[in-house]
């Protein structure tokens, strides 16, 4: 199961390296501490709705869009990871048809 913090914090470490910023720089315009960005970007903690408001302003990029790469990314994360749908006892499988003897 994809969880939402890993892929969020993937998502905002790639808007951040898309615009070549270091975690200082986006510590300071969010005025949030950098270990706890760093932190987010990781996986390890859980963002606020105000405190990922102050990182979407310091990224500049809408919340909406990041919600929107976030849920991209768990949908690829979740149909990566979906089991085969079991065969029903007695069914056959087109892997378990033998060829007949000659």
């Amino acid at each position: 199961m994809a969880l939402f913090r890993t892929q969020l914090g993937d998502v905002l470490r790639e808007r951040r390296a898309e615009l070549g910023l270091t975690l200082r720089e986006v510590s300071k315009e969010a005025q949030v501490s950098l270990g706890y960005i760093s932190e987010i970007e990781r996986g390890q903690k859980e963002a606020s709705s105000e405190l990922l408001g102050s990182l979407c302003v310091a990224l500049d990029v809408p919340l909406s869009q990041v919600l929107r790469d976030v849920a991209d990314a768990i949908a690829v994360v979740e149909s990566a990871s979906v089991e085969p749908v079991p065969t029903p006892i007695g069914a056959r499988r087109t892997d378990d048809v033998v060829a007949s003897a000659a």
